[in-house]
């Protein structure tokens, strides 16, 4: 940084105690004005300055967001690194102080401010489909360390195959297209998905699909979604048995689940590659009623949902790196999981604003993997935190990113197998289904007749 630059951030910053108060270019995502907001709004501001202020604070723990392998200490000591003069060198116990005296709260309140979905124009690619942002609803498990204050909140998985960890359920609501979070929400895995999903209802609406796995086959989940005008896309068991109310010529057939009048579809997928070939069938429930659209459109939609599975595969492989959460105490996990939900849609934001006037490019050809070490360049550095005259929506995470976009993508599978066993005995028993390459394939969707559904009585 030039030394005008570096005047102007101190200055910006506060300097002194405020200067490592940063996230690199990402705090243009996340600034000064939005973390203080969250800070006021939930009363943990300080009253006189400290040698770790909350907002810095507050920072420092989203920056661990992108250093999730080391500790807070070296974490700090990146957030300083680009910054001259000196700075203060507090203790890992004044970290874990100025952590507890926060608490979870204002990381709370600055995920609330920064969740929504990133869209951009109705035609753009990959976001859209006839006009509704379509968005997918799914959970996944984390593990925190195995402490007794932890386990007074969170289980250790049941069973012979149960983690040795306590875990944590988390349930997120994403716009596919960008992979932005557009809510979330996570807890006890004592309570199951359907426990948490009817929070996240409240966060859709009109202009919305919803897709969703077998999970969520419920009658009171899916009242409670389109209650908010939101349409929804679900996959149900192949056991369900809807009456038929109407057939439609394209062998699909409307029914209701409850009061809800739905649009079933059965499909036969054949996936075929030059090695194998194999067959499943899918019944799908949507609200989308129109005999307009075709079936087998509708059967190919489905497949977008598989987007949020990669979201999860970001923030828990490329995020965590396949690690337990390093907080040892509830308060400490939730916190550390709103500071990675955030981090994680800073750069979602920063990889759909590389592509805004793109619309050619499908937003997901942006690499996580590079906009992260990018992100974290630009943190050591401390560099891009003050936006300059001229707003620069791309600036130098994206330049990265769209130098290095990802390949078009083609239509390959792998199989599904246990890719981390948890345990050494349950290696060896699974030793024939490693996880291999995965390969080109072909896929063939065929439409079911009505004749697989029962007639009403």
């Amino acid at each position: 940084m030039s030394e005008e630059s570096v005047t102007a951030v101190r200055d910006a910053m506060g300097g002194g105690p405020f200067a490592p108060g940063h996230l690199g270019e990402l705090t243009q995502i996340v600034p000064f004005e939005m973390v203080d907001a969250a800070l006021a709004e939930t009363g943990t501001g300080e009253q006189r300055t400290r040698l770790l202020p909350s907002r810095v604070v507050v920072y420092l723990l989203l920056a661990a967001g992108l250093f999730s392998e080391i500790g807070l200490s070296q974490v700090w000591t990146r957030l300083c690194a680009g910054l001259p003069g000196p700075t203060a060198a507090p203790v890992p116990s004044a970290l874990s102080a100025a952590r507890a005296r926060i608490g979870e709260a204002p990381l709370a309140a600055l995920f609330d401010l920064l969740r929504g979905a990133q869209t951009g124009p109705s035609t753009r690619v990959g976001v859209f489909w006839r006009s509704r942002l379509i968005a997918a609803l799914d959970g996944s498990i984390l593990c925190c360390p195995d402490t007794p204050a932890n386990l007074t909140t969170f289980a250790k998985g049941a069973g012979p195959r149960g983690t040795g960890y306590p875990m944590v359920r988390v349930l997120a609501l994403i716009a596919c297209g960008t992979r932005t979070v557009i809510d979330a929400v996570f807890g006890s895995d004592r309570i199951g998905e359907l426990g948490y999903a009817e929070t996240l209802a409240a966060s859709t609406g009109p202009g919305m699909i919803v897709l969703a796995d077998r999970n969520f086959d419920a009658q009171r989940w899916i009242h409670a979604v389109t209650a908010t005008g939101a349409e929804v896309l679900v996959r149900v068991k192949n056991t369900r048995r809807p009456p038929i109310c109407r057939a439609l010529p394209d062998g699909s057939f409307i029914s209701r689940v409850g009061t809800v009048e739905v649009r079933v579809i059965t499909a036969a997928v054949t996936i075929t590659t030059a090695e194998s070939s194999r067959r499943e069938t899918y019944r799908l429930i949507t609200t989308v009623l129109d005999p307009e659209i075709p079936a087998i459109e509708i059967v190919e939609l489905y497949h977008q949902r598989w987007e949020i599975e990669t979201s999860f595969a970001e923030i828990k492989a490329t995020g965590l790196g396949g690690r337990v959460l390093r907080s040892r105490t509830p308060t400490g996990v939730r916190q550390e999981i709103y500071a990675l939900l955030i981090t994680y849609q800073a750069l979602r934001i920063a990889i759909s604003d590389t592509t805004l006037d793109r619309p050619e490019i499908d937003p997901d050809r942006g690499s996580f993997t590079i906009a992260r070490h990018a992100a974290r360049d630009q943190l050591t550095a401390a560099a891009g935190v003050i936006a300059e005259t001229t707003i620069d929506l791309v600036g130098t995470i994206g330049r990265r990113v769209l130098a290095a976009l990802l390949p078009t993508r083609r239509t390959r599978t792998s199989p599904r197998v246990v890719k981390r066993a948890i345990s050494k005995y349950a290696a060896s028993t699974i030793h024939s289904r490693h996880h291999g390459p995965s390969r080109p394939a072909t896929i063939t969707i065929e439409l079911q007749p009505t004749l697989t559904a029962a007639t009403p009585p």
